[in-house]
C-alpha cells in the first residue's frame, strides 16, 4: 500500500509539473478511487504534496530564467488565490457539517472535477478558434485568483487544469508559460490553505510515513517533470495535457458512481 502512495504522487507530479496542473488533480481522484483512505485525509495529503512540488518547480524555473513568470499579471492572481485557499478550506469544512456522510462530499468533489476537466478538454480542443485577451485590471485578476484558490482548496487538487485555461484565455499565455505561472498560483493557494488547517487544528488522521512518501514522491516528480518540460515542444505539452484530461474525466466519473452507491 505504501508503494501506491509514492508511485501515484511521483507520476502525478511528473506530469503535473510538465503541464502546470500541479498533480493534485491526478492524485486526489486516483487515491479516492482506490478507497485506501478517507476523503478528508486524501484531500489534505494531496494538498501537501502539491505544495511541496510547486515550491520546488517554481524555484527551479526562476533560477533558470526570472522572466519565465510575468509577475505583473500573475501576482494579483496569486494574492487572490491565497485568500481563496483559506475560503475553500472553510467551505470544505462546512460541507462536512451539512452533508450526511463523507462519501457525499467525495461525490460532490468528483462531480465538480468532471465538470472542470470536461470544460478544460473542450476549450483545449477548440483553443485555436477562441480569441484570447490580455487582462490588466488588478481587481479582476485578484477576483479570478480568489475563485481559483477557492476551487483548488475545496477540491484538494492544487489548481488543476482550470488554471491553465484561465491563464491562456485571460492572459494569452502559451502552454509552457501558463504551466510555470499556474504552479506559482498553486503554490500560494495551497500554502494559505495548509497554514489555515494547521492553525485551526483541523488535520485529518493519516500516517506520517505516508505523508513523507507522498511529499518525497511529489518533489522528485516535480524536479523530473521540470527537466522534461524544457526538452519537449509546446505541441507535445498540449498533447499530453489533452490526453490526461480524458483519463481524469473517466476516473472521476467512476468516483461519482462509487461514492453515490
Amino acid at each position: 500500500m505504501y508503494l501506491l502512495f509514492f508511485v501515484v504522487s511521483f507520476l502525478a507530479c511528473v506530469v503535473g509539473s510538465i503541464c502546470g496542473i500541479g498533480g493534485g488533480v491526478i492524485i486526489k481522484p486516483v487515491l479516492d478511487a482506490t478507497g485506501v483512505m478517507s476523503v478528508s485525509s486524501i484531500s489534505f495529503l494531496s494538498g501537501c504534496t502539491v505544495l511541496s512540488m510547486s515550491v520546488i518547480s517554481v524555484s527551479k524555473g526562476l533560477r533558470r530564467d526570472k522572466s519565465v513568470i510575468n509577475f505583473k499579471a500573475v501576482t494579483p492572481l496569486a494574492i487572490g488565490a491565497a485568500i481563496g485557499g483559506v475560503l475553500g478550506k472553510e467551505i470544505f469544512k462546512y460541507a462536512y457539517v451539512i452533508l450526511p456522510s463523507e462519501d457525499k462530499v467525495g461525490a460532490i468533489q468528483a462531480i465538480i472535477l468532471v465538470a472542470i476537466t470536461l470544460g478544460t478538454l473542450i476549450y483545449t480542443i477548440n483553443s485555436s478558434k477562441i480569441k484570447t485577451h490580455h487582462l490588466k485590471n488588478v481587481g479582476a485578476c485578484v477576483i479570478i485568483g480568489l475563485l481559483l484558490g477557492l476551487i483548488s482548496a475545496f477540491l484538494g487538487i492544487g489548481g488543476g487544469p482550470i488554471n491553465i485555461i484561465i491563464l491562456a484565455y485571460f492572459f494569452s499565455m502559451g502552454t509552457k508559460q501558463a504551466a510555470i505561472s499556474s504552479l506559482f498560483v498553486i503554490m500560494f493557494s495551497q500554502l494559505t490553505s495548509f497554514i489555515s488547517t494547521m492553525i485551526q487544528g483541523d488535520i485529518p488522521k493519516f500516517s506520517l510515513f505516508v505523508l513523507i512518501l507522498m511529499v518525497f514522491g511529489g518533489v522528485a516528480g516535480g524536479m523530473i517533470g521540470s527537466k522534461i518540460n524544457r526538452k519537449i515542444s509546446e505541441k507535445e505539452v498540449k498533447l499530453l495535457f489533452t490526453g490526461l484530461m480524458v483519463v481524469i474525466i473517466f476516473v472521476n466519473i467512476y468516483n461519482v458512481i462509487k461514492f453515490s452507491i
